[in-house]
């Protein structure tokens, strides 16, 4: 069978892709920037093959997806924005629909979310409108919706564990006693897979949930009694949702963006309204213990297949990123660093891949997270968004305030591109060269300022540079105590 799979990046796409090529299917993963998907790993696998397309954008050209059997759309637009991410959906659904419109496609699978209440948020209106859109066309749809999924680098997750893990006490807001319907991703990836062409499941639209209906309030403290800690809830009437947003924004590693979505959402119930499927597809649900303990045996064996961080859409509305590949040289300022490598060059190599993170920016790393806080402060992602593995890193992947735009360990370069907030653009580069015989670790920060402003933010914390960025590069050729 031909897939065609949209979202294959994002965090369901990467979970999704290989139990569809276990099954033996052809996969056609639907990318908008091909230099995003790394050169290793499963998009080599002969199973899988690639489609760059803009769903923002129409697409004309559909001769490498004519012949599919199905269709996965995955693409949520939530984190984009706050104000547009509505039409956004709107445009991405109309868009994927003429596509598959003039395939051979049989079906359409939708992983959506739970929109039964009547009142509801922006975002889950959005949801059920993309619904409407893709059930419109001529292919038969096949909609999963699901609340909040519950896996290893989940947003809702992820939120929950900076909350309960940093905060002992925590005065919260009357949203926490919404009642909502967490699932494990596991259970969410058995029904994408159990649904694929069959033909009870065709136009037919389907609410799935886990064995549990918490409160965020229940959810919190069931967290924290899996990972063995006390804490305490204090509920106050009265808490805005912009203070609320700021509150989440500020602990944990959401966007701003995406918190205020998120708070907007949590004060409407979300329970799955009961039907077949679990049956028909002989699925067990998981409870949400269960699902916080699963989450936690991939976290611990360094085993998080995707995040919600590493999603394209987190930082960028379009496919803007990989345009800023090529590094700029005029207008900008240039902090070079040339080291030797007297010792193992593979564990250079090994510490270059494994910088940021826990394992941190091997000096002065007090100094990243006061500028990781004032990026906080000014409304940038700061630090806390951290990497997904400890020891792998790809392009695309988020790491601390730096996006991956290179990832090349066969030609032995790293190039990250700044997410925090600056007057300018910067970038920071890593590669090991060879020079009269010699090993040498090159760093390279490029900074290309905007304006006045941008000149005057380099003057002000170049003699920071002299230290930090020296200090990192003497310590990344002896670094050797592994983490």
């Amino acid at each position: 069978m031909k897939i065609l799979l949209t979202g294959a990046s994002g965090y369901i796409g990467k979970r999704l892709l290989p139990l569809l090529l276990e099954q033996g299917h052809e996969v056609v993963c639907c990318v908008r920037d091909k230099r995003r998907i790394p050169s290793e790993g499963i998009y080599n696998h002969q199973g899988v093959s690639l489609f760059e397309a803009d769903f923002l954008k129409e697409i004309t050209d559909v001769s490498p997806v004519h012949d599919i059997d199905c269709a996965y759309y995955l693409i949520h637009s939530m984190s984009a924005g706050i104000k547009d991410f509505e039409i956004m959906e709107e445009i991405s659904a109309t868009n994927f629909l003429s596509l598959v419109s003039k395939t051979s496609a049989k079906q359409i699978i939708y992983l959506g979310g739970i929109a039964n209440h009547t009142i509801l948020s922006r975002h889950l209106a959005s949801r059920k409108k993309v619904e409407e859109i893709l059930a419109s066309g001529t292919v038969p749809l096949t909609a999963i919706k699901a609340g909040i999924i519950v896996g290893s680098g989940s947003a809702s997750f992820e939120i929950i564990r900076d909350l309960v893990e940093k905060l002992p006490f925590m005065i919260t807001p009357r949203w926490v006693n919404t009642r909502t319907h967490p699932i494990a991703v596991r259970n969410v990836l058995e029904y994408l897979t159990g649904v694929l062409l069959r033909s009870e499941t065709l136009g037919k639209s389907y609410d799935v949930g886990g064995a549990d209906v918490l409160s965020y309030k229940e959810m919190l403290l069931q967290y924290a009694e899996v990972r063995g800690l006390k804490r305490f809830i204090l509920t106050v009437p009265v808490m805005t949702p912009r203070i609320s947003s700021y509150w989440l924004y500020f602990v944990t590693s959401t966007s701003y963006k995406l918190a205020v979505n998120l708070v907007n959402s949590m004060k409407t119930e979300v329970v799955a309204t009961p039907n077949n499927l679990r049956e028909m597809l002989g699925i067990v649900p998981l409870s949400y213990r269960k699902a916080v303990q699963l989450a936690f045996q991939k976290i611990e064996q360094n085993d998080v297949v995707s995040s919600w961080k590493d999603s394209f859409i987190s930082s960028y509305a379009d496919s803007s990123l990989f345009k800023h590949i090529d590094i700029p040289s005029d207008g900008c300022f240039v902090d070079r660093r040339l080291k030797l490598i007297s010792a193992n060059e593979e564990q250079v190599l090994n510490n270059i891949w494994s910088i940021g993170g826990k394992r941190g920016w091997y000096y002065a790393d007090w100094l990243w997270g006061l500028r990781g806080f004032m990026d906080k402060i000014c409304g940038g992602v700061g630090l806390r968004r951290g990497r997904t593995n400890m020891h792998t890193i790809y392009n695309g992947d988020t790491l601390d305030f730096w996006r991956v735009l290179a990832a090349d360990r066969p030609e032995k370069r790293l190039l990250l591109y700044a997410e925090m907030k600056l007057p300018g653009e910067a970038w920071l580069e890593f590669r090991i060269i060879e020079k009269e015989g010699d090993k040498y670790l090159q760093q390279t920060a490029t900074f290309r300022p905007s304006g006045l402003s941008g000149r005057l933010y380099w003057y002000l914390v170049s003699p920071f540079h002299f230290f930090v960025f020296n200090g990192m590069a003497n310590n990344l050729v002896k670094y050797t105590r592994a983490i």
